[in-house]
């Protein structure tokens, strides 16, 4: 059943209330793959109601039903794997193999992870002579972003529905496929009517209205960090807790060492995964200043094992970015590189050769950046990786941390006694430690906490930390 231009609202399928026609486009070709509905105020009012209906009864499921519950999704996702990973392909660009490789079994992780933690809380204990009670925080409301589409709303979902919270979700409008399946994968699981409700929509719209509504108790946002604080302006006037995860800028402390030769080329794919359209990219790697040639040679040379191309071959390892509006900013800022006197290394403006449509951007390396320059600061969101140089570790810490973001810091070091110590001093949410793995698939600790410090966002996601936030604490006395 084609359910593209239908919203999923307490347990059915249903048209909505004065929808706005609204293309997916496949950025690898720039043709219209799919058309979905924009919603309005009136669509999220009917899901916010039947979320709070479903509250009632979904928040005090037991422990054991709970986890039969999501140990059906995930049998029931796994049954659609391969579907949603080519929904993911066709809606933002992430080469076939990427998207079953990490996009798509990333919602597996959330969803053990959620029953792993799930399985041991203490939900009731004593402090004292008080009784302690964590219970559920209510209706959430989910606004998730394009570039990891089923990642980000599991991340979420997994702790929630473990929590036993109800939830009304905004994907991307720009990537909605993959998350209509996902609600499909719902209903066939067995989840009541009412817990999951999803709403395609804008942010200006479907999100502002998910923000300000009255009847919604904590709403989660990952994106900009300028959509951020929007979402939490408009939340503001009915104190609904806000949880945040926003941009980020990460730096790659690449310490003296024989470990440059295999950190620095992974730090370059590192930050060029996902065409660089992850918030946690490490994209300025600060070299030590005598190391800075060596390092740029590293990179050459291991740049030329990157396949741009259509995202559909398996031998791709780097698709387009995800709409016209994303390439034509990051073509911005890497002209900007150019013109503020950054050392262009490789790539540069314009399509890669032999491109003459979808949104495919050079791979691009820039070193003698300084901390004044555009890229240096803003987020680029592209496959844009910075070189800038350190005169000592307390210099590199200090370029580090002269960032309004704080999301994720990347050390590297002949031992990891040496990269902890300087780990310890950045300020941002996780810190990857020697990150460099054989086989070239970034890290994905599940259990860990994930979010950053700053202008990086608040409160955290996954694991027992991301569990707890979905959390109202209660006090009994006497």
């Amino acid at each position: 059943m084609d359910n593209h231009g239908k919203f999923y609202i307490d347990g059915k399928w249903v048209e909505p209330a004065n929808g706005i026609p609204f293309d997916v486009i496949n950025p690898a070709t720039e043709e219209v793959v799919a058309k979905i509905s924009l919603g309005n105020a009136a669509d999220v009012d009917l899901a916010v109601a039947a979320a709070r209906r479903a509250f009632a009864s979904f928040s005090e499921w037991s422990v054991a039903q709970r986890v039969d519950l999501i140990e059906r999704i995930i049998r029931e996702y796994e049954r659609r794997f391969d579907e949603v990973a080519w929904a993911i392909t066709a809606e933002m660009g992430s080469p076939i193999s990427f998207s079953r490789g990490l996009q798509t079994p990333a919602t597996i992780g959330h969803l053990r992870e959620a029953i792993a933690v799930l399985k041991d809380y203490k939900f009731e204990y004593m402090l004292g002579a008080t009784h302690i009670l964590h219970e559920p925080v209510g209706v959430c409301g989910f606004i998730t972003p394009w570039n990891w589409p089923i990642n980000q709303i599991t991340a979420k979902l997994g702790s929630a529905l473990a929590a036993g919270c109800t939830m009304v979700v905004k994907p991307s409008e720009y990537a909605a496929l993959s998350p209509i399946i996902l609600a499909e994968i719902l209903d066939a699981a067995g989840v009541p009517p009412g817990v999951f409700n999803l709403v395609n929509g804008d942010g200006p719209t479907v999100g502002k209205a998910i923000s300000e509504h009255p009847g919604i108790d904590m709403v989660s946002f990952t994106g900009s960090t300028a959509a951020g604080i929007q979402v939490a302006r408009d939340a503001a006037a009915t104190v609904k807790r806000v949880h945040q995860e926003l941009g980020g800028k990460s730096a790659n402390i690449l310490l003296p060492g024989a470990h440059m030769a295999t950190s620095a080329p992974y730090g370059m794919m590192r930050a060029f995964t996902n065409s660089g359209q992850s918030c946690i990219s490490p994209a300025r790697m600060l070299v030590p200043e005598n190391d800075v040639e060596k390092v740029v040679g590293l990179l050459r040379s291991a740049a030329q094992s990157i396949v741009v191309g259509d995202p559909a071959r398996e031998e791709t390892t780097h698709g387009p970015l995800v709409n016209r509006r994303q390439f034509e900013r990051v073509q911005n800022l890497i002209g900007s590189g150019i013109a503020q006197g950054a050392r262009l290394v490789l790539g540069g403006e314009g399509r890669p050769a032999g491109f003459n449509r979808g949104y495919y951007v050079k791979p691009t390396i820039f070193a003698d950046v300084t901390p004044d320059m555009r890229i240096a600061r803003e987020e680029i969101f592209g496959p844009v990786l910075m070189i800038m140089s350190y005169r000592d570790v307390d210099h590199a810490i200090e370029l580090a941390n002269d960032t309004v973001y704080g999301l994720a810091g990347f050390v590297s070091a002949d031992s990891i006694e040496e990269a902890d110590r300087v780990g310890r001093r950045i300020r941002a949410g996780r810190i990857y430690l020697n990150d460099r793995p054989q086989d070239e698939t970034p890290n994905y600790e599940f259990e860990a906490p994930f979010g950053g410090y700053k202008q990086s966002g608040n409160g955290r996601e996954v694991g027992r930390f991301g569990f707890e936030e979905f959390h109202e604490v209660k006090a009994f006395i006497g």
